[in-house]
């Protein structure tokens, strides 16, 4: 019997719950890493029912430590005296190496740490998180451009595929 896929799933056992197509605007990213987080059961309820929010979080190389900040995780609906708050800090299971390595390029001017998605993966919760370089707004529009001709010539193309299909019938 064939397994039937999750409307989330990509295939590859990941069930997306949030996506920052900000920092994919915003940034150009140089470099994508893929953390585990320590959370609180209220904070994994919470999002197994899919609700969470990348828009301003950013990423914080603290010791030897990262962290995740500014992610908005709503409180368990269910949840009692022992929910979680939703802006909370969240830390980053990485390996040390890769840490140095963040926390290095992140000093150089321009550079920041930002989440791109956050999914579970084999039932645990993970973080896509990216180092990128900020965009200036001209950058921007040259992105937002080359997406637009894309999208135009990809719509020329499957119209002169249709009429070329219509011709041979």
């Amino acid at each position: 019997m064939a397994k039937t896929k999750d409307k989330k799933d990509k295939g590859d056992g990941r069930k997306l719950i949030a996506q920052n197509k900000k920092a994919r605007h915003d940034y150009t990213i140089l470099d994508t890493y893929e953390c585990g987080l320590v959370l609180t059961g209220t904070e994994v309820k919470s999002l197994r029912q899919g609700r969470a929010s990348l828009v301003d979080g950013f990423v914080q190389i603290d010791g030897n430590e990262a962290w995740l900040h500014n992610v908005h995780v709503p409180e368990y609906a269910q949840g009692t005296w022992t929910n979680h708050s939703a802006r909370r800090k969240r830390k980053l299971l990485m390996h040390r190496v890769e840490i140095d390595k963040l926390e290095s390029k992140s000093q150089e001017t321009g550079h920041t740490i930002v989440p791109l998605a956050l999914y579970f993966k084999g039932g645990r919760a993970k973080v896509e998180i990216a180092l990128a370089k900020g965009k200036k707004e001209y950058d921007k529009r040259q992105t937002l451009r080359e997406k637009q001709d894309r999208r135009e010539t990809d719509r020329v193309i499957s119209a002169a595929k249709r009429r070329e299909r219509g011709t041979l019938k």
